[in-house]
């Protein structure tokens, strides 16, 4: 997830003013880990799924990686390492920002990709020459809303689940500190809140809380929200517990979720300590960001990589599917270079749909959105 919002930081320990979003400036590092956490996704897709018979390769991805498919299945991970910073980039995006703002920088970054990547993946699918079943016309119409899951239609796009679950979390995020207005307080309060709620939630088993507080993925936001309190002030202890208990948290909903060494015919195979190792490598790169110790990692290729890494991780897996089809079954290339063109054909379809979808719609739909309206 996946977040879309730009990068960028408020400077340590500066008050926000009050007429407006706070004095930013770009966390490239930041761009790149999203970038990295993307390609972790696509390589769990490729070739981390254990014994499974895929249609692009007609094997299965342990046949065809037979060392590598075990680091692979490590990669859907980078979901949760999107989640942390989803945390961080939403906590520093909404602070000092209106309700409404925040919720036209939202749409304006999410739906314009989105909308183009459901159109072309149902447009591709329904093609007679490729061999993969598409959804139903009216299901397609639904995805366009970016409802579907709740609704029971099914998915376009199979990763838009984890859109599902940021669009609760900035639901959450809004009413509870956007509306009332973002301050270190009540960042903090909301933070203990949820942590509180979402193991209630858990106990009760009950699928209406577990839908509102998701408790398996609540410790991945709120420990990036927790950096992002660091960043501003690295002395600020209530932040760095909130980061320490969510990681503790969230590495056990990742293991409990994640492991399944005692099934031989598991979906893909991991350690437990693997899969904590991972987890804390993540909320470890957000934090020497939060830090400033990446602050040298200042390259201008990283914003572009950011700005990639939102549009690649919508089409990487569908659309990805075709490729490797194409490449390994009708042009019979080995697997590392099929995974190797088809990672960069989908960065290059990343940066069409940058270039000229997101730049020239996400502006006007934010103005659009943002726009005064009389009543």
């Amino acid at each position: 997830m996946i977040d879309a919002a730009p990068t960028t930081a408020t400077a340590p320990r500066t008050p926000p003013p009050r007429t407006g979003p706070p004095r930013v400036t770009r966390l490239r590092a930041l761009d790149g880990l999203r970038l990295v956490a993307a390609l972790m996704v696509a390589a769990y897709h490729y070739g981390g799924r254990g014994g499974e018979i895929t249609e692009a390769w007609g094997s299965s991805p342990k046949t065809q990686f037979p060392t590598l498919h075990e680091w692979f299945a490590y990669g859907c991970l980078g979901v949760q390492v999107f989640f942390v910073i989803s945390g961080f980039v939403i906590c520093m995006s909404g602070w000092g920002r209106s309700l409404t703002s925040f919720f036209a920088s939202r749409v304006s970054r999410l739906m314009p990709s989105y909308w183009a990547a459901v159109i072309i993946v149902t447009a591709v699918f329904a093609l007679p020459a490729v061999a993969f079943e598409a959804v139903s016309p009216s299901d397609a119409l639904v995805n366009l809303t970016l409802l579907q899951q709740p609704l029971g239609a099914d998915r376009v796009l199979g990763v838009c689940w984890t859109l599902w679950v940021e669009i609760r979390f900035y639901a959450l995020f809004a009413l509870c500190v956007v509306l009332p207005g973002a301050n270190r307080r009540r960042v903090i309060m909301f933070c203990v809140g949820w942590t509180l709620a979402a193991a209630l939630a858990q106990a009760a088993d009950q699928p209406l809380l577990d839908l509102v507080l998701m408790p398996e993925y609540a410790p991945f936001f709120i420990g990036g929200i927790g950096l992002y309190l660091v960043h501003r002030d690295r002395r600020d202890v209530y932040a760095w517990g909130i980061v320490a208990v969510s990681f503790l948290i969230g590495q056990r909903y990742a293991v409990d979720e994640l492991w399944n060494a005692s099934d031989p015919n598991a979906f893909s195979h991991r350690t437990s300590f693997g899969i904590v190792l991972v987890v804390a490598l993540g909320f470890l790169a957000v934090a020497a960001i939060a830090l400033g110790w990446l602050s040298w990692a200042n390259w201008r290729w990283l914003t572009v990589a950011g700005a990639l890494t939102y549009p690649f991780y919508l089409v990487h897996e569908h659309l990805g599917w075709v490729v490797i089809h194409t490449l390994h079954r009708d042009l019979h290339l080995p697997s590392v270079p099929t995974v190797a063109l088809t990672v960069a054909s989908m960065l290059l379809l990343a940066w069409l749909l940058n270039r000229f979808v997101e730049e020239p719609l996400t502006p006007r739909l934010r103005a659009a959105l943002s726009r005064p309206k009389k009543d």
